[in-house]
């Protein structure tokens, strides 16, 4: 039976639960890349950020995978498992992960009551319409 010499670890440590822990923080900020997803993440600006410029590529041509491509990455960088091109972690997740949940949730619910509001003004004029003709001009 023959023996392999262990391959160079680099700036990597052991091997723990199924993947290798890098000990060099990635250059990438959460900020920034949290930003990208949420906001432009549709054109694939988060994977650029990252440095996964071929994915990048097939986000923006999809336009974020028809919205379920940007979904979860917007989820994965949430839960702080999204990772640069060399498969480092984002350096400061913990310190901003609850004000990105804050602000992505207030800026969801936002969107929520902008559209049901837009919704009703839509519906409104339709419905009242034959019973105000001077609402329409």
């Amino acid at each position: 039976m023959s023996t392999y010499p262990d391959a160079p670890m680099g700036d990597r440590t052991p091997y723990q639960q199924g993947v290798y822990q890098q000990s060099t923080p990635s250059n990438r900020s959460f900020i920034a890349t949290w930003l990208f997803a949420w906001l432009l993440g549709f054109l694939g600006v988060d994977r650029f950020y990252l440095g996964k410029v071929g994915t990048g590529i097939v986000k923006l041509l999809t336009i974020g995978g028809l919205g379920i491509w940007w979904l979860i990455d917007l989820i994965l960088t949430l839960a702080g498992v999204q990772r640069d091109k060399e498969g480092r972690l984002l350096p400061d997740y913990q310190e901003h992960k609850l004000i990105a949940w804050i602000v992505t949730a207030a800026g969801t619910a936002l969107w929520i009551f902008i559209s049901a509001i837009t919704r009703l003004f839509a519906f409104v004029p339709e419905q009242l319409g034959p019973m105000t003709p001077w609402w329409n001009g």
